[in-house]
């Protein structure tokens, strides 16, 4: 994942330099380079990607966490993650109806700062929530400041854009949250598997009742496929084996999985105190209001 990410960066930065000399050059581009010159759209666009990047950490962690340690199914899964969904949409409409003379950029400080509390909130209580209902009230703090997010960056990102730029301008602001959400999606869930496998090997090596070969097993099994399984999965892996090493390795599995999606719910963290950061940078900036155009896009 590293890999890609680095080649990743290097392509963008060959995308630039591309752009920056065919506009030099007088020549047709895919994106005029100018429309990054402004500061609030660069903020707009890295505020955008920071929501999603946070979105998508939090949506690839907590299904696991009740798929695999509550055991729930996918229904149930869903519905106990509704509230993050339910109070974004409600809180999003709310927002941008009565915003009255609130700043956006105040907006979407507030949005930020409810991000990082909910999501902070959910730490403590990952290892010890017995069903999805402990997550209520941090998935309701999260998903206020998501919805307040939503009601406010796509306008304040296209509100300098002229309104020949502004499908241009919306195509990037797109983009950035699309990668954003996926690049959350995949660096939790990477994050999280390589703490569940050195955690799990970790405990393993400690413990006083795998043999040494067993304990050569694990680590050889953690290399070749990290998984994070429920503990009914794991009684059937372990059918056959020594009734002692079986309540071992349910232990360690126990202990593991916690910690691991605690980790993956760092970034989420991690990307609403950089959106919080960023907020306090947009404060400073005067406000633009959006030609009737940029706001139709940004809703549409």
């Amino acid at each position: 994942m590293a890999a890609l990410i680095v080649i990743g960066a290097i392509a963008m930065a060959a995308l630039v330099f591309w752009l920056s000399r065919r506009k030099r050059q007088g020549k047709p581009t895919l994106l005029d380079p100018d429309l990054f010159k402004s500061k609030h759209f660069r903020l707009g666009i890295s505020q955008q990607m920071l929501q999603q990047i946070a979105l998508g950490g939090t949506m690839i962690a907590l299904p696991i966490y009740l798929q695999m340690v509550l055991e729930y199914n996918a229904l149930e899964a869903g519905l106990s993650i509704a509230p993050l969904s339910l109070s974004m949409f409600g809180i999003a409409l709310l927002a941008g109806r009565r915003a009255g003379k609130r700043r956006p950029s105040s907006i979407v400080r507030s949005g930020f700062a409810l991000l990082t509390v909910g999501m902070l909130l959910l730490i403590p209580i990952v290892p010890r929530a017995d069903s999805g209902w402990s997550l209520v009230i941090p998935l309701v703090i999260a998903g206020s400041g998501l919805g307040l997010l939503v009601s406010q960056l796509n306008n304040y990102t296209l509100a300098p854009i002229s309104e020949e730029r502004v499908s241009e301008a919306a195509g990037v602001n797109s983009a950035a949250g699309s990668f954003g959400l996926s690049f959350g999606l995949a660096l939790a869930g990477a994050i999280m598997l390589a703490t569940l496998s050195i955690t799990f090997t970790d405990l393993a090596n400690a413990s006083s009742v795998l043999e040494p070969a067993e304990k050569q097993r694990v680590a050889n099994a953690l290399e070749d496929d990290a998984q994070v399984l429920s503990n009914t999965q794991l009684d059937e892996l372990l059918v056959g084996q020594p009734a002692d090493v079986q309540t071992e390795i349910i232990r360690i599995n126990t202990e593991a999985r916690p910690l691991a999606l605690q980790v993956a719910l760092l970034i989420p963290i991690l990307a609403a105190l950089a959106g919080l950061f960023n907020s306090f940078r947009m404060v400073r900036l005067p406000d633009i209001s959006p030609s009737a155009s940029a706001e139709g896009m940004a809703w549409g």
